[in-house]
């Protein structure tokens, strides 16, 4: 065995004294992302489109570990320096960034409205392409950090009645790649994570279809829909040191939906 192979433990996986950015972490999965970073030592900064965050300051609290809330729009440029140097003046440094925020809007192709398609990629694409830029100009400095983005199924399918987010989320796929290509040479890794189908808020429509969530299930080896905390340990193995040589990769957590 190498002297690399032995230095191998548990610590890995550690993340004390990180600072991680987590958008939309007040509910459904960003809350469980933001829970699961602390849960791992890492101090948390919870960027908001509201003000519905004591649930998940108390989650974050429980674990011992430091959780500040940032009410921001992140359509607005403006806002997103204002995230960058509001969590520096807190923590003094940015380790993780975690673009959880995003949203979707459905209805058929021939209906889809301008203003929706706008409002969709604004989010799931702009927001998570200009914030990341921002945090990658800090992670170059201090040479090391560490990108997530949320990806999605339709990073790799095209979907139905939801062309904006499932081309936003192909793009989230390729500006993944892109980065990764461009600032690994600096100790930053880029990757992303494709959930599969997950019962959070914006599945509830599909799940209340009884006709859709049946076809749905029928597709998924697990027989299930995911929780939110079956992708927890995933945010925390792509912002610890245990994935230091992935960059660039998509990541997919789906019950085995992709491999039927």
């Amino acid at each position: 065995m190498t002297a690399d192979l032995k230095a191998f433990n548990l610590d890995f996986f550690n993340l004390k004294g990180k600072v991680a950015i987590v958008t939309g972490g007040n509910t459904g999965l960003g809350q469980g992302y933001a829970v699961a970073l602390a849960t791992a030592g890492a101090d948390v900064y919870v960027v908001t489109y509201d003000t519905d965050w004591e649930e998940t300051r108390k989650l974050v609290e429980a674990t011992g570990q430091k959780v500040t809330f940032k009410q921001a729009d992140l359509t607005d440029r403006s806002h997103i320096k204002g995230i960058v140097e509001d969590c520096l003046a807190t923590y003094g440094h940015i380790d993780v960034l975690v673009n959880n925020a995003g949203t979707i809007r459905r209805n058929p192709l021939l209906d889809y409205k301008q203003e929706d398609w706008d409002a969709v990629m604004e989010i799931n694409l702009n927001a998570v392409y200009f914030l990341s830029q921002e945090v990658a100009k800090v992670m170059v400095e201090q040479k090391s950090g560490k990108i997530i983005n949320i990806a999605s199924m339709l990073s790799f399918q095209g979907g139905k009645f939801v062309p904006p987010y499932t081309a936003s989320k192909h793009a989230v796929a390729g500006i993944t790649k892109a980065f990764a290509n461009e600032l690994a040479e600096h100790n930053v890794q880029i990757n992303a994570i494709a959930p599969g189908y997950v019962a959070t808020a914006n599945t509830a429509p599909i799940r209340a279809d009884e006709q859709r969530n049946k076809e749905i299930l029928s597709r998924i080896p697990a027989g299930r829909w995911a929780d939110p905390s079956d992708l927890m340990g995933t945010v925390v193995f792509l912002s610890s040191q245990a994935s230091d040589y992935i960059n660039g990769h998509i990541l997919a957590i789906d019950g085995g939906w992709l491999a039927r």
